[in-house]
């Protein structure tokens, strides 16, 4: 779980006796606040058990151990004259959550941060059932890390709800894994939308909750009273290292996006307008003489961009996207980022005083890698991106690790993987797809140069 600290005054007393005067003054009101409960005290007690006995089985504990590379900031000469290495190895363990969102192929989506440089995960269901699990794909810029778990019976999948139809003041609860303790809910409301400059380096689109999430709940699920997943429990802000009800999600179209992506392509393929701006504030909206008060400024598109294409220009104003409202530059920016490449979405504007509006074929930002790792050990020590050579289409090796046992297996840096056997690929998912079906013997077609070999992983 990542933490962020703000240092300002508190005043724990007054808020504590404002939250019991305004428990106290509504709870003869309680039974109206949600629509599924009872109109009176006389009949059964309200509960949110049948809906968690849905979605419990949805939600996973996730166990990671793995080796860091600690880096040794001794001055070199020194390192030499005594002996010292450049890096160290550092073993670790952590714990998090996931939520199946396919029970038929066993997929589990989680935060990025919980299986990083992980060696072996390991995926415990809610009835105590544990399996080893292995990373189909990531995308660090947004947190998000697709699993996979093999020959699991009985699996329960979440179904997701549309997160751009959520308000702020709806009731969520959260589920997850908290301190390693077991699995554990708690509930509360949609505190904001939108929520950006975290300082996360990344896209910054996230539900904002006063549900409780500590540590160990990354990953695990938010979801309505309907039992539906709304986000991804990501973050939160704790000045003294515990839950002060300021809690971050990934919201659940944003994660559907991405991991549709991860299923498809083996990667995600970012989305790319191609403008530069900034929050819409007052005084760009006097200047301007706009009457709106949010959106996403356009100060300037770049040349050979799908926002030139669609004629989008500088001074315009994005209110919209998909007929939903953009309220900010950096919820604009998550949204387009993960929406993918390739695809065509419809932006609302505003020119000269007047809405209209234009369709934008996105273009590939050409951000995106996989570690080889995630789809055969023996390719461990190679990243992959979708690659076109002379027209010639597959999977590129962009990078290649030294002494590793793609290394060691004679790849190559600009290797362009075209085949698998005797079957054609385009790209990392047709490579996965092929290595997952578990094939007598994989031997990978090769082009190097102007020559072709193959190389066989054992």
């Amino acid at each position: 779980m990542m933490s962020y600290s703000l240092r300002k005054p508190k005043r724990v007393l007054s808020v504590i006796a404002l939250s019991l005067g305004l428990s106290l003054a509504t709870l003869p009101n309680a039974y109206a606040a949600f629509p599924f409960l009872p109109a009176d005290n006389t009949q059964q007690q309200p509960s949110l058990a049948p809906m968690l006995e849905t979605v419990l089985p949805s939600v996973v504990s996730i166990k990671v151990e793995g080796t860091t590379q600690m880096k040794n900031n001794m001055p070199e000469e020194f390192r030499r004259f005594f002996g010292y290495p450049d890096n160290q190895s550092r073993q670790f363990s952590g714990l998090g959550s996931g939520v199946i969102i396919d029970a038929e192929k066993g997929y589990i989506v989680t935060n990025n941060h919980v299986i990083d440089n992980a060696d072996k995960i390991t995926v415990e269901l809610n009835d105590g059932r544990e399996y080893q699990a292995k990373l189909i794909g990531k995308d660090p810029q947004s947190d998000i890390a697709l699993l996979k778990i093999d020959d699991a019976k009985k699996l329960t999948a979440i179904k997701l709800a549309d997160s751009d139809k959520i308000r702020v003041g709806d009731y969520v609860v959260a589920i997850g894994n908290p301190f390693g303790i077991g699995q554990t809910v708690t509930s509360g409301i949609i505190s904001a939308l939108a929520r950006s400059g975290l300082s996360m380096n990344g896209f910054e689109n996230f539900i904002q909750t006063d549900a409780s999430i500590n540590q160990g709940n990354s990953g695990g699920a938010l979801v309505n009273l309907n039992g539906e997943l709304v986000g991804i429990n990501t973050a939160i802000i704790a000045p003294s290292g515990g839950n002060v009800g300021i809690g971050f999600a990934i919201p659940s179209n944003m994660v559907n996006n991405l991991t549709s992506q991860i299923i498809e392509y083996g990667e995600v393929k970012r989305g790319v307008l191609g403008i530069k701006g900034n929050e819409l504030t007052s005084d760009i909206a006097k200047a301007f003489d706009l009457e709106v008060q949010k959106g996403a400024f356009v100060s300037e598109v770049m040349d050979d961009s799908a926002a030139k294409d669609a004629g989008i220009k500088s001074g315009d104003v994005i209110i919209s996207m998909d007929g939903k409202p953009v309220d900010s530059f950096a919820e604009l920016r998550a949204k387009i980022a993960t929406t993918g490449a390739g695809r065509t979405v419809k932006l609302g504007l505003i020119r000269d005083g007047k809405e209209i509006s234009v369709e934008v074929k996105l273009k590939n930002g050409n951000e995106s890698n996989t570690e080889a790792k995630s789809l055969h050990p023996a390719l461990d020590g190679a990243i992959l991106i979708n690659g076109d050579v002379k027209g010639q289409k597959g999977v590129l090796i962009d990078s290649i690790a030294k002494n590793s046992p793609a290394a060691r297996l004679s790849l190559q840096e600009g290797d362009l993987i075209t085949g698998v056997n005797k079957t054609r690929i385009n790209n990392i998912s047709d490579l996965r797809k092929i290595i997952d079906s578990n094939p007598s013997a994989i031997a990978l077609n090769i082009i190097r140069g102007d020559s072709r070999l193959y190389l066989i992983l054992r």
